[in-house]
């Protein structure tokens, strides 16, 4: 005949619920610990990616400003013109090999509101206006004649300058280049062609 089943004494049975207590407590700070770490590993990230969008706002932001203030230090050059044609006489034989001779007339005009400044005409790569003028009215040889470089083109004047004479078949390898400088004291280089550069502050290209 069996006996009655042996469940333990009293100690026995309170150490084991102890024991279950202590792992279910430690099963629940692994979770809450987890828990909290996912919650600081999703707050990193979204405060990552806060702070790269705040950097490429910042980076666009700067963009703009450079292109702006690019845009303001060229508006000035912008507005001075040059336009320019050949005269002369032809069928002079002012060479002494049956051609005639001829040069360039080139005006810049300051279109802009502020005056431009040590203004140049340039022939080629090596020579320089022979002649300046501010014409005023009609046409005279020495109305308006200006020292060279032109020290100072007012806002909406213009000034015409005259080349050294070449024989008509050499003329076109003087292409004029006018250079000047703008009111903030930036040196600018603009050729026949359109082409609008800064230039050094010697003015040497």
């Amino acid at each position: 005949m069996m006996g009655p089943a042996d469940w333990g004494d009293v100690p026995t049975w309170i150490g084991g619920g102890g024991a279950l207590a202590a792992g279910w407590f430690a099963f629940q700070t692994i979770r809450s610990q987890r828990q909290q770490i996912g919650e600081q590993q999703a707050f990193i990230a979204e405060q990552t990616q806060f702070m790269d969008d705040q950097r490429r706002n910042l980076e666009l932001e700067r963009a703009e400003l450079r292109a702006q203030a690019e845009e303001r230090r060229i508006s000035q050059a912008r507005q001075v013109l040059m336009t320019f044609e050949t005269a002369g006489e032809s069928g002079r034989d002012r060479y002494q090999n049956g051609t005639g001779y001829s040069r360039w007339d080139v005006r810049v005009a300051n279109g802009s509101t502020d005056p431009v400044h040590d203004v140049m005409v340039r022939f080629g790569d090596a020579y320089n206006a022979a002649s300046a003028r501010e014409w005023e009215g009609r046409r005279h040889p020495d109305r308006g004649r200006r020292p060279i470089p032109v020290t100072l083109i007012p806002a909406g004047h213009s000034v015409t300058f005259e080349s050294p004479n070449w024989s008509e078949s050499t003329v076109d390898n003087h292409r004029p280049t006018v250079l000047f400088t703008d009111s903030a004291g930036v040196r600018w280089r603009l050729d026949s062609y359109g082409k609008l550069e800064e230039a050094p502050a010697d003015g040497t290209s």
